[in-house]
C-alpha cells in the first residue's frame, strides 16, 4: 500500500477526533494531529486503536509515541503492514 492511499484512508480515521475539519481536507505528511488538527492528546489513542482495526495490524507503545503528525502515522502504518507481507 503507498503513502497516498494510506493518507487518504487515514482522513477517514482522523475525521471524528479533528476538532478543525477544514484543515483536515488539506492534511499532508507534516500537519501536527495536536496543533494542526486540534485533536487531543486523549483522542490520540483512539486513533491509534482505529488504524490498528483499520489496517489489521499492531502498534507498539514505541511506534505509537512517533505518531505525533500525519507523516509518522504513515510511517508507522507502511512498516507494520510490510512486516505482515
Amino acid at each position: 500500500m503507498d503513502r497516498t492511499t494510506i493518507l487518504s484512508e487515514l482522513k477517514k480515521v482522523l475525521a471524528p477526533y479533528t476538532e478543525n475539519k477544514a484543515m483536515l481536507d488539506g492534511i499532508n505528511e507534516d500537519t501536527d494531529l495536536i496543533k494542526d488538527l486540534k485533536i487531543n492528546s486523549a483522542n490520540l489513542v483512539d486513533i491509534i486503536i482505529d488504524a490498528e482495526s483499520q489496517y489489521n495490524i499492531e502498534i507498539d507503545f514505541d511506534a505509537a509515541e512517533k505518531m505525533y503528525n500525519v507523516g509518522n502515522c504513515i510511517d508507522v502504518i507502511s512498516e507494520k503492514l510490510n512486516r505482515t507481507v
